[in-house]
């Protein structure tokens, strides 16, 4: 059985900056891309950032240079270091990967940016 489980969401204000954590559990983990989607309230999922099996790495225009994905294979994690946030930054958070013919979606975690 599949299952991510997210965390390090929060309240922070804006300029600072959180980590998320995505552990993966029943996959192979160092063979899936690993994604980062996040939702603000009234709209659709985006693509925040995701990491390749390889290590390779694509982020959205949004978030470039302010947002860091990485992985670590031995510990089954992905993260998502979160830097300067600001207010249209907020919503749930949710690690994904696609795997065995569909994709997996954690549970999610809450990051507000506000003052």
């Amino acid at each position: 059985q599949v299952q991510l489980v997210e965390s390090g969401g929060g309240l922070v204000q804006p300029g600072e900056s959180l980590r998320l954590s995505c552990h993966a559990s029943g996959i192979v983990f160092n063979l899936y891309r690993m994604d980062w989607y996040r939702q603000a309230p009234g709209k659709q999922r985006e693509l925040v950032a995701a990491i390749a099996s390889d290590g390779n790495t694509t982020y959205a225009v949004s978030v470039k240079g302010r947002f860091t994905i990485s992985r670590d294979n031995t510990r089954r994690r992905t993260y998502l270091q979160m830097s300067d946030l600001n207010a249209d930054d907020t919503g749930a958070y949710y690690c994904s990967t696609a795997a065995r013919g569909r994709v997996f979606w954690g549970q999610g975690t809450q990051v507000t940016v506000s003052s």
